[in-house]
């Protein structure tokens, strides 16, 4: 999936107002060159990478850049905006060969695309904090929803059931991104593992008979919690009184 920042809302919003249909142009201040919106973008990324989501803002960013606010303004409406294109860049790096998924049965493509997207919220755990607020538009963001909706009607899912799906998917990806971003460094598994072994039986008996078990890797939960998810969705479609004939097998 390549990455395409493409433009903000707002300038979206400008050129149609304006009836525009070449490309929105905005002005220059002579003196600090101009800088290519990828940079600045991939820039804000290495902030909330290096520092957090709290960090990230119009002042740090045109601190990184060595350059002024004003050269920021020039791209994004406020710092809304700037985390919108920082989202689908990170959005931009999923790996996954539309072709190759589109081609796989719906529960494997699924997987995969969990995966995925699961795999590059890890790298960039504190992006996490920056998904839950708004529905994801961006370029990167409605390809990969486009693709897996697609996927999912093309196998019988109704529109309903395909979007539900797709949102119930997006948002356990999103669950444990966040968990990995709030994970505590002074407690690891092992001292969790110790903590659950030393509780009193009398007061916890449950707790203590599967210490053993416990912490669950978050790895295994999340592996877990897939399949029951992809499980259900399979028994859900098989229910649907609207199934539609699958063009692919699942």
């Amino acid at each position: 999936m390549s990455i395409n920042i493409g433009y903000s809302v707002a300038v979206i919003a400008i050129a149609v107002k304006s009836r525009h249909t070449c490309r929105v142009e905005t002005r220059r201040s002579r003196g600090r060159p101009a800088i290519p919106l990828d940079r600045i973008v991939t820039t804000a990324l290495e902030i909330v990478d290096d520092e957090g989501a709290d960090a990230l803002s119009m002042r740090t960013l045109a601190q990184r850049l060595d350059s002024g606010t004003a050269t920021l303004y020039r791209h994004f409406t406020g710092r809304a905006d700037l985390i919108a294109h920082v989202v689908d860049l990170v959005f931009g790096s999923v790996e996954i060969d539309a072709a190759q998924l589109s081609a796989m049965p719906w529960r494997q493509a699924c997987k995969t695309a969990a995966y995925a997207m699961f795999d590059v919220l890890r790298r960039h755990r504190n992006v996490a904090p920056l998904l839950g607020a708004d529905v994801l538009i961006g370029p990167n963001a409605m390809a990969g929803r486009e693709g897996l909706i697609a996927i999912l009607l093309d196998n019988g899912f109704p529109p309903v059931l395909a979007a539900r799906s797709y949102a119930t998917l997006a948002r356990y990806i999103l669950g444990f991104a966040i968990q990995l971003s709030g994970r505590r460094d002074d407690l690891d598994d092992a001292g969790l593992s110790q903590f659950f072994h030393n509780l009193d039986p009398r007061q916890f008996p449950a707790t203590v008979k599967v210490a053993d078990s416990l912490p669950v890797p978050l790895e295994d939960e999340f592996a877990f919690g897939l399949e029951l998810i992809i499980d259900g969705l399979a028994q859900t479609l098989a229910r649907s009184p609207q199934r539609k004939p699958k063009r692919r097998s699942g």
